[in-house]
């Protein structure tokens, strides 16, 4: 295994970790949060920035579709990150709100955050289950 795909596992588990638990013990802040940000411009087009921006590296630098499910996991991780970007920056953010709503996001939120915990927690442990091979001369 990659020491790349061993460290974006590990980075990708963890922040979907802290995450969802930050969201399912905020579940009201969190609600707010989307629809405030969803109604604002400038919100949409930085968090479209940034999630371009991740999507980005991870697809330029891991773009790895053999080896196993955790180096496949984390370049889905990179494109979905890279289309969620793309569409912050190009679909209007009452569009990306009626999406939410048509997931079920909110009827579904802890549920949603449930599945984002248990990928993240299965990615996590597969990451540092993982040992980082030194290169023999």
């Amino acid at each position: 295994m990659s020491s790349a795909t061993i460290f974006l596992g590990r980075l990708i588990g963890l922040y979907l970790i802290v995450i969802a638990l930050g969201m399912l013990m905020n579940r009201t802040r969190t609600l707010a949060a989307f629809d405030d940000m969803a109604r604002s411009g400038s919100w949409m087009l930085f968090s479209g920035m940034a999630a371009t921006a991740a999507g980005l590296a991870i697809v330029v630098g891991h773009n790895v579709w053999s080896g196993g499910a955790l180096p496949v996991v984390v370049t889905l991780a990179g494109w979905a990150a890279l289309l969620k970007g793309i569409a912050l920056l190009l679909i209007p953010g009452a569009r990306i709100a009626d999406g939410y709503r048509s997931i079920g996001f909110e009827r579904f939120f802890v549920a949603w955050m449930i599945a984002v915990l248990a990928l993240g927690l299965w990615v996590t442990a597969m990451a540092f289950g993982m040992s980082i091979s030194t290169p023999r001369p």
